[in-house]
């Protein structure tokens, strides 16, 4: 019986902690709008969900960088398409727009940023992605990124509701699958270069 009454005080123990580690993480994740943020040289969308591509075009037809970097298209996208899935006008941005095929995951998002902020020699980004996202798109950015300056510009997804994560399944679930991502790319266990194709 003493093993049993042990094992069960660590599982307590086990759950204890990770219940505490999903409300650091959900502490974390941003709940409400950027403000007063400094434009930089670059913005930087990742797809993956509704609301990002519009909020990264706004911003650069408001000049907060010179240059949109969409990462993980899939491949067929192009500019054009793109630009009439957020209704915008291609003879506003287009110029200014670059697309990334390579990455299916966040740390491939990170890795093919830092590959064209080299290529186009940008020191500072904006990071347009859902608040759920940030956290872990942080992570992986600082260390694919280490010397750029890196600004999180969330999005908030109406599905999401940040100031009630527990109080509905889907929102509970995903943030508990965001604790479990962010903390296998703690430990350095999400793939560093997923590529399509």
């Amino acid at each position: 019986m003493r093993w049993l009454f042990q094992a069960l005080g660590v599982a307590v123990l086990v759950l204890a902690a990770w219940f505490a580690g999903l409300l650091w993480y959900a502490d974390r994740i941003p709940a409400t709008p950027a403000e007063g943020e400094d434009a930089a040289d670059a913005i930087v969308v990742l797809t993956g969900g509704r609301g990002r591509l519009s909020e990264g075009l706004r911003l650069l037809a408001e000049g907060r960088g010179k240059k949109l970097f969409v990462s993980g298209v899939y491949r067929g996208i192009d500019v054009d398409a793109l630009l009439q899935l957020a209704r915008q006008k291609p003879d506003d941005v287009e110029c200014c727009i670059t697309i990334g095929y390579a990455a299916d995951n966040t740390a491939g998002n990170a890795r093919e940023t830092a590959e064209w902020m080299r290529a186009v020699g940008s020191r500072s980004l904006l990071l347009v992605t859902a608040n759920y996202h940030m956290p872990r798109s942080l992570l992986e950015f600082h260390r694919a990124l280490p010397d750029i300056r890196i600004v999180p510009h969330p999005v908030f997804p109406a599905a999401f509701k940040r100031d009630c994560w527990w109080c509905g399944r889907n929102s509970l679930l995903l943030v508990a699958s965001e604790f479990h991502k962010y903390l296998a790319a703690l430990a350095g266990l999400s793939s560093p270069g997923a590529v399509r194709g």
